[in-house]
């Protein structure tokens, strides 16, 4: 079977292979880019392997190209990697594979294509494309790689007891590849990968961290933590989620799966939102349900005050997963914490004075925390589903009304602490942040629009209550009024 190449990566894929003809060694592209040019997929990455030195012939190949390019060299690894237009290319010597109980760094020494092909973590990452002149093109598929392309099956290419063993990360990589192609795990690697599932304690988080993220920035994140769950990898990698399953009854009465749930909400939010951290805030809205769940004779099963204890956790989480305790997880954290407000506001009658504190509460968030609310929506009642999608639309009308004539969406305080401290002549205090404090609430409440002249005169006013005398008049107009 010959290999596809599109026009402008043949040709640097034959400068690669005459380059390497000039070292005196043969040249293969590898893995992820053949399987993806194979599945037409777009790829910027390029593997080669040679049998001989890779630094080598990344060398050779820069020396080759106009403009030349940089030459970046891992010592460590024995690989070399340069970027040319858009694609970034690395290079690296056949090799075959040892490892020790402990670690998922390989002894590694010189190879043949063979058993760099066996070192490889699935069958369909282990095909290799010839660049030499005699059989340019040509595919080597030595544990038919390409059937299980076409079959879509997730295979390794040795014992995959052995194969999980020696990297575990490749347990993640093979649930995040079935997640992102479609691709069944055959029973004998699934099976694997349940039982050395503990190896994954060797691991880095920040490498799980990466492929969990993969998984949920997939088209279908459900796939993947399902079936993180159904090996055990969850309870592992993320406890709190796998803590989410299950269902409790009692005096007959059940609440839904929560774990189930979490992944139909991310599932929906995903076909409307690409933002990866509020798809993060959408597997983690339910977060904190298992310890706040309670049973109730009267109610049945409550679980009062998940929104609050969930953005409490997110710090946490976000912690030992390694991912950025910045602004991301604030924005995530603020997502939990907000998530039950907009459905709330869809079962009462909706005031003015609820909707400017929402948009006050969410801020520029509001588009992405009414995305959440609706992916949240997972009622099995039609007829449900359809009012509150209505109820939502109503909602969103009267955002924008309100938003248009208060302006809170990134609201700032009209009248500040310092013209505070310069009309009453006043230091730092807290006669001051009482003043703030009633200033929002009254323009939230509508009782004063959200505008200087009007603030200010309600802080003059506020400022007698407490005793304070102006000093000075910041607007002639103010103190007419």
């Amino acid at each position: 079977m010959v290999f596809s190449i599109a026009p402008y990566e043949r040709e640097i894929l034959e400068l690669i292979g005459e380059a390497a003809k000039q070292c005196g060694v043969p040249a293969y592209v590898v893995g992820g880019y053949v399987r993806d040019r194979l599945l037409a997929r777009p790829t910027k990455d390029i593997d080669i392997v040679c049998v001989g030195d890779g630094v080598t012939l990344a060398e050779t190949v820069a020396s080759m190209l106009r403009p030349m390019p940089r030459v970046t060299i891992f010592k460590r690894f024995g690989t070399a990697m340069l970027k040319h237009q858009n694609l970034e290319i690395e290079f690296v010597g056949a090799r075959k594979e040892s490892y020790r109980a402990d670690s998922r760094k390989p002894d590694v020494e010189q190879g043949t294509l063979e058993d760099d092909q066996l070192r490889r973590d699935f069958t369909i990452n282990a095909l290799a494309v010839s660049l030499s002149d005699e059989d340019f093109g040509s595919i080597l598929d030595p544990f038919d790689g390409l059937q299980h392309l076409e079959d879509k099956i997730l295979k390794t290419p040795t014992d995959p007891g052995k194969t999980f063993a020696d990297d575990p990360l490749r347990m993640m990589r093979g649930i995040r590849l079935s997640t992102q192609l479609g691709f069944r795990i055959e029973d004998e690697t699934l099976t694997a990968i349940a039982r050395y599932r503990n190896r994954l304690h060797i691991v880095s988080q920040e490498r799980i961290t990466a492929e969990m993220e993969k998984i949920l920035a997939a088209g279908t994140p459900s796939i993947g933590f399902k079936l993180l769950y159904k090996t055990g990898l969850l309870k592992i990698v993320f406890p709190e989620m796998s803590a989410l399953q299950g269902v409790e009854v009692q005096n007959g009465i059940g609440h839904k799966d929560n774990f189930f749930h979490t992944l139909e909400v991310v599932d929906r939010l995903c076909r409307k939102s690409n933002n990866i951290w509020l798809r993060w805030a959408a597997l983690l809205h339910d977060i904190a349900k298992p310890p706040t769940k309670r049973f109730d004779p009267e109610e049945g099963w409550t679980f009062h005050g998940h929104e609050n204890l969930g953005a409490a956790m997110v710090p946490r989480i976000f912690k030992r997963l390694k991912l950025p305790l910045d602004h991301k997880m604030k924005f995530v954290q603020k997502m939990v914490q907000l998530h039950l407000r907009p459905i709330s506001l869809t079962k009462e009658e909706i005031t003015d004075s609820a909707v400017r504190r929402l948009l006050f509460d969410a801020g520029e968030d509001i588009d992405e925390l009414m995305l959440l609310a609706e992916a949240d929506i997972t009622s099995k009642n039609d007829s449900k589903v359809r009012r509150y999608l209505r109820n939502y639309e109503l909602l969103r009308e009267r955002l924008a009304v309100v938003e248009k004539s208060d302006r809170l969406r990134n609201w700032q305080p009209p009248v500040s602490g310092l013209d505070i401290m310069s009309t009453f002549g006043i230091p730092p205090s807290r006669e001051i942040g009482m003043i703030k404090n009633a200033i929002r609430e009254a323009i939230l409440d509508g009782e004063v629009h959200n505008n200087f002249e009007q603030a200010y005169q309600f802080m003059l006013n506020k400022g007698k209550e407490l005793g304070l005398k102006p000093v000075k008049i910041l607007q002639e107009s103010v103190a007419e009024g």
